[in-house]
């Protein structure tokens, strides 16, 4: 990104000082300019070059890795298109107007990327020409809105199938390297929200990076991983001609834990967490406000619009056609005008003094004076009532409200709008110093790239952005390291203070984030554990499901403690799972534990036998010291000196005869056979094998098969009297390893019975867990019931919808839990 390459070169040049790296500036990538920059890349042995995402835009792709994409994307739509014709049916025919325009696009571009190859005289420099080997993108999110094929059309979720140009230029890249290296991968994607809303953005991060481990799963398209991984559901609104219809899209997500472990194999997910970073936390309030008296009324015939479709009620005029048909898009929209203040729908509204702009502004006004010994700062974020000359807009009436009511200084007060990324460097200063206190500014403009965190005490979410990405984002700009000013005076914490009209879709939409964001943790983490997940009803694209719509605004709390309850249950079912877990784990203790036993109940059990023989041949001389009673072959002499000089001699010189294995008896004493065995030691030296051969003594009895050895084998070299009692010594240990063994097997006794006790142990909250689910159901129960009321459904029209969704093979209400 603009806003922080230059960044991103001065922190390479500090760590890699020795490097070659290119950082060409904005005005290196002029036209006049671009041919030679691009020799540049191609003719040096750069180690890093550093470009905005602007900038690699403008750099050619391959024709020939063009035209296979187009290929491969012709052929999976021919094939999309060639089973809907199959099919017959009305819902396909629908389709095939669609999927025929997207088939005549691709071959358009498939023709014109042929012909210029035919046509190709200089060829110029493209990507391929590069000798690039990996890329780093960061803020990959940026790139998400990738091209894909599918037989869906119009279900909501999905995203724009056709793409962006700048996606499918990434793309484009990734497979030339892909290809030139034979493998998956070959780019590496760095983004704090690689899934900014929707599980099924994962698929189109499939598609960069793994083509070769889908076409493996025999995943060709959206489709075939949707079959997999996601369901298609049914809900309902209202058409034009006022019956009901059904919406189908992509809600739920099946095979969770599996989804996760396949995304987990490419991602290597840090958070401040884990590597420990000191920045401070968010200190999350939400500020629930209660509705205006005109809010309420209004609230009224929003509902009433979005049954019938009446205009008027709003302050529109008839619907056309295509209005109508987005009406509940329409009604949404409107809500969230409503919701942040009235004079957004019509500025002849009254400022009430409760309304969402003066609460807001008194609690910016206060914090900015609370803070004002440390200059601390304050951001205050809407993507609702932008800046706009000469209509109300609620950036000025906070302005206003600051400026005029609440003693702010207008000078320290700033829009986002008024500063141009070359004149953001100023910002960020007049921030950090705390020159300019308050920023006024819009998720995309002041949500990424935006360093202004040294003396942040407080942010704002006036509205409630769509995606959880967006959400995370804003809250990014304050709990960000190097915030000085939190660190030092507020407990590492910056408050955050998020705005919601109660009755609206306010509160909703920041439950369904917030469960939308729990998710994509988890997944990110590789730890949910439930197998079935619910991502809610509602979208910037096509508003909000129509009965949890009236749901919501008629003050029924139902969906919200639905909501509430479902995060309440997947906490519980995480916990659940982790007990289970921890039961496996010493259940495979337990086992491993009684494995033990019985080999140290063997091992007791031999070294007793051992021991038995030992004292029951045992001598004691004059002294009461154990005799050395050792009788070699072929060595008659009872003189200590002699028998230690003579095991000495042998340890050193014993060979096998001819035929022999490499082990030899050379005598016996207390009833164990004394034995010597030739061993061969392999070295690596100089890059050469060399090998060491020498001899070892221990004593054994065939019957139990234990080796006992003393001093690693070798009678001592330099006392002969200490030699010959070598295998005295060595036998003599028996009684040693008999009390281990025995401690060992008491102790494993124990472990056993403590490790049984718990792999027995039941889930201590299992009743209250059937107890939130028994509650979940008589919820889910009543609010469909509430939603058939809503909807009025006749008992023909019913039957049709049952039957329609019996044809989908999907369930009419599901369930994000699972049972």
């Amino acid at each position: 990104m603009k806003a922080n390459v230059q960044q991103i070169a001065e922190t390479f040049r500090i760590a890699y000082p020795n490097a070659k790296l290119l950082a060409p500036g904005e005005n290196d990538f002029t036209p006049a300019k671009r041919r030679q920059i691009f020799h540049q890349i191609k003719n040096n042995n750069w180690d890093c070059i550093i470009l905005t995402h602007e900038q690699f835009g403008m750099i050619p792709q391959s024709k020939e890795v063009q035209r296979l994409i187009f290929e491969t994307e012709l052929e999976g739509v021919q094939k999309d298109l060639d089973t809907l014709k199959n099919s017959g049916t009305e819902l396909s025919r629908r389709m095939l107007k669609g999927m025929e325009i997207r088939r005549n696009n691709l071959q358009s571009k498939l023709n014109s990327v042929i012909y210029a190859i035919e046509q190709r005289k200089d060829t110029g420099i493209d990507f391929e020409q590069m000798n690039v080997d990996h890329l780093f993108i960061d803020e990959s999110h940026r790139f998400k809105n990738l091209t894909f094929t599918t037989r869906h059309d119009r279900v909501a979720g999905l995203g724009n199938i056709e793409g962006s140009q700048k996606a499918l230029n990434m793309l484009f890249a990734v497979r030339t390297l892909q290809a030139k290296f034979d493998a998956d991968l070959c780019a590496t994607f760095l983004s704090g929200t690689p899934i900014s809303n929707s599980l099924t953005e994962m698929y189109l991060i499939f598609k960069y990076l793994r083509p070769k481990e889908l076409a493996r799963q025999r995943i060709e398209n959206f489709d075939a991983w949707a079959a997999v991984y996601a369901r298609k559901t049914v809900d309902f609104e209202f058409s034009v001609t006022n019956e009901i219809i059904p919406k189908e899209r992509f809600r739920y997500f099946i095979k969770v834990p599996e989804l996760a472990l396949f995304y987990n194999e490419i991602t290597d997910y840090k958070t401040a967490k884990h590597i420990r970073l000191d920045r401070p936390e968010l200190d999350e309030v939400l500020v629930n406000i209660k509705p205006t008296a005109d809010q309420q009324e209004f609230i009224q015939k929003l509902m009433q619009f979005a049954k019938t479709g009446n205009g008027s009620l709003i302050g529109r005029g008839q619907l056309t056609r295509q209005e109508d048909i987005a009406r509940m898009l329409i009604a949404t929209n409107y809500a969230k005008k409503m919701s942040a203040d009235m004079r957004l729908i019509n500025p002849d509204y009254d400022d009430h003094p409760d309304n969402k702009v003066n609460i807001c502004a008194r609690k910016v006004a206060e914090i900015y004076h609370e803070s004002a010994p440390h200059k601390g700062t304050q951001i205050i974020f809407s993507d609702t009532g932008t800046p706009k000359t000469g209509a109300f807009n609620i950036y000025d009436a906070l302005k206003n409200k600051l400026v005029n009511d609440l003693g702010v200084p207008a000078d320290e007060i700033t829009f986002i709008h008024d500063w141009s990324e070359k004149q953001r460097p100023e910002l960020f200063r007049k921030m950090n110093n705390g020159i300019i206190r308050i920023l006024l500014g819009s998720t995309d403009k002041a949500g990424t790239g935006l360093n202004v965190q040294e003396k942040m005490v407080a942010i704002h979410d006036f509205d409630i952005p769509w995606t959880p990405k967006d959400l995370e984002q804003r809250g990014g700009r304050g709990a960000r390291q190097g915030n000085v000013v939190a660190k030092a005076f507020y407990d590492n914490k910056v408050r955050r203070f998020i705005y919601a009209i109660e009755r609206s879709l306010d509160n909703y939409k920041f439950s369904l984030l917030q469960n939308k964001q729990r998710f994509i943790n988890q997944m990110k983490n590789n730890e949910l554990q439930l197998r079935i997940i619910d991502e809610g009803a509602m979208d910037e694209q096509s508003g909000m499901n129509f009965s949890e719509y009236i749901a919501i605004l008629s003050g029924d709390t139902s969906l919200l403690e639905k909501s509430k309850l479902e995060k309440k249950i997947a906490v519980m079912e995480s916990l659940k799972a982790a007990h289970y877990k921890e039961i496996a784990r010493t259940r495979y203790s337990l086992e491993d534990f009684e494995r033990q036993k019985e080999n140290t109940e063997k091992m007791v059990s031999r070294l007793s036998s051992d021991e038995q023989v030992y004292k029951k041949h045992l001598k004691y001389d004059k002294d009461g010291a154990k005799a050395n009673l050792i009788r070699l072959d072929d060595f008659h002499s009872g003189n200590p000196e002699e028998i230690g000089n003579h095991l000495v001699k042998l340890h050193k010189s014993w060979r096998p005869e001819e035929g022999q294995t490499g082990t030899g008896k050379i005598g016996h004493l207390y009833g164990f056979e004394l034995m010597v065995q030739r061993q061969t030691e392999w070295l690596e030296e100089k890059g050469r094998s060399l090998h060491r051969e020498y001899n070892t003594f221990y004593a054994i009895r065939p019957e139990t098969g234990i080796r006992y050895t003393y001093s690693s084998g070798v009678p001592n070299p330099d006392n002969a009297k200490l030699a010959a009692r070598y295998f005295l010594n060595a036998i003599d240990k028996v009684e040693d390893l008999l009390s281990r063994y025995q401690k060992e097997l008491a102790e494993l006794n124990d472990n056993i019975e403590t490790t049984a006790a718990l792999v027995s142990k039941p889930f201590e909250k299992e009743e209250e867990l059937k107890q939130m689910k028994a509650e979940h159901a008589k919820l889910e129960k009543e609010i469909s019931q509430k939603i058939r009321e809503n909807q009025q459904v006749q008992p023909d029209q019913e039957a049709t919808i049952i039957a329609l969704a019996r044809d989908t093979e999907e369930p009419l209400l599901q369930s994000g839990i699972s049972r």
